[in-house]
């Protein structure tokens, strides 16, 4: 880890879990939270590695992952800013089990036990924020699984693009949501090969329902989407 450049830099801003903070509240927390600079490819925390803290990823993408008895890298999550993880069971949160690795430079801030405890907990404000997010987080988790050992490859694909692009802003002139990914990374994501994912991505763009580029994928027709993501068998 390095530190970032020495220029203005907020972790907390844009952070849906600080909505209600006072611009003068934001500015007290941003002093105790620096930022470091994760280089992509760099772990952030492993099971050798593990840290006690909660991270907010600022810029940047974090992949949190686990490896099977296999040795097979199962993706649970792809990080945008504004994240919030970590291992910290003073909020439910537990990571021993799981890997995040930065897959482009990405800045974080991590926040101790005792920051935790002072600044979020005691705040009836943020930790009903913290309630809500890892109910959100559990419920993700569980569609996961149930996806993994239930639905198709081309449902669970159609899902996560779906769901992917819930949170990427809409390009104008209508164009439809780009995600930045690979097929490896999606890979990870469906709990498949990198070969079966790019023949279900291959298929989706000779319907029309995606466009592929370098690193990307582009959404053309969420409604088919929908359907595919749908079909149980």
């Amino acid at each position: 880890m390095v530190s970032t450049p020495a220029e203005p830099f907020s972790c907390l801003t844009e952070v849906e879990l600080f909505a209600d903070l006072s611009p003068a509240e934001i500015d007290a927390m941003n002093l105790m939270t620096p930022a470091r600079t994760f280089r992509a490819g760099e772990l952030v925390f492993s099971q050798s590695q593990p840290v006690t803290a909660l991270f907010i990823l600022k810029a940047g993408r974090v992949r949190v992952f686990r490896v099977t008895e296999d040795g097979k890298a199962l993706t649970m999550a792809i990080l945008d800013p504004g994240a919030v993880f970590g291992e910290m069971l003073l909020v439910g949160q537990r990571m021993y089990d799981n890997y995040a690795e930065a897959i482009e430079d990405a800045a974080i801030c991590q926040l101790s036990v005792a920051e935790v405890e002072r600044y979020f907990l005691s705040d009836p404000r943020i930790a009903v924020r913290i309630s809500r997010l890892l109910g959100e987080q559990v419920a993700r988790l569980e569609g996961r699984l149930t996806d993994l050992a239930l639905r198709p490859l081309a449902a669970r694909a159609a899902g996560t693009l779906l769901t992917l692009a819930e949170g990427t802003r809409t390009p104008r002139f209508g164009h439809g949501a780009i995600l930045r990914l690979t097929h490896e990374q999606l890979a990870g994501l469906l709990g498949a090969t990198r070969e079966a994912t790019s023949k279900t991505m291959a298929d989706f763009a000779t319907r029309n329902l995606i466009r592929q580029g370098r690193g990307r994928i582009i959404i053309q027709d969420t409604d088919g989407l929908h359907t595919i993501a749908r079909r149980t068998a």
